[in-house]
């Protein structure tokens, strides 16, 4: 599940203005990765993109906002989760980016996170992040149902949060040390799940 950080965003049109966005947005995530976010502010933003500050303060407004865009920005892309040719192999696939992206403690994804309990625009367009992201893997379960490997029926999202939810969990919340193991086993236990049909509805 690609997260902000290794999002590759489309090209939108609009000429200046569009370059305009595209470099202060490159400037907000270049500088959440050098400073905590309690450090990042509109005016170092324009500074970092070139631009006046007031052009900033006039479409973002805040740090919020900023930070709500980023997530818009690597919303807009085409990422899909791999196709390994079985549901163990598709959900490790998933919780492999997943946890490249939280291991690091400085990761932009961690830091993104850790924003977005601070502004509720940042908050809503996670939450509108997030959701995108599970919606696109639920073609993984999909595909397992055809192939036959869990019963019809089978709540798509719920596998999908099921094997990835340990993750987050461990690294963020727990902020254990990055144990790899993490990505297979909560894989592991996703499918045993719903191949029990314990994860239908």
């Amino acid at each position: 599940m690609t997260e902000p950080e290794s999002a590759t965003p489309r090209r939108r049109p609009g000429g200046r203005t569009a370059r305009k966005r595209e470099m202060v947005i490159d400037a907000a995530m270049s500088l959440l990765v050098e400073v905590t976010y309690e450090d990042l502010t509109v005016d170092a933003v324009a500074d970092r993109a070139g631009v006046h500050r007031a052009t900033v303060y006039r479409r973002w407004g805040d740090v919020g906002g900023l930070i709500a865009d980023v997530f818009e920005t690597a919303s807009d892309d085409e990422w899909a989760p791999a196709d390994t040719g079985s549901l163990f192999g598709d959900l490790v696939s998933i919780n492999r980016e997943v946890f490249d992206a939280l291991e690091v403690e400085s990761s932009l994804t961690r830091t993104l996170i850790s924003a977005s309990f601070h502004w509720d625009q940042a908050a809503n367009a996670l939450r509108s992040f997030w959701r995108d992201r599970y919606r696109r893997c639920e073609v993984v379960v999909d595909r397992a149902v055809v192939r036959g490997e869990v019963p019809t029926g089978t709540n798509a999202n719920r596998v999908v949060v099921t094997a990835t939810a340990p993750i987050y969990h461990r690294l963020v919340l727990l902020r254990e040390p990055p144990d790899p193991a993490v990505v297979e086993d909560a894989a592991r236990d996703a499918v045993a799940a719903a191949r029990a049909q314990v994860l239908s509805g």
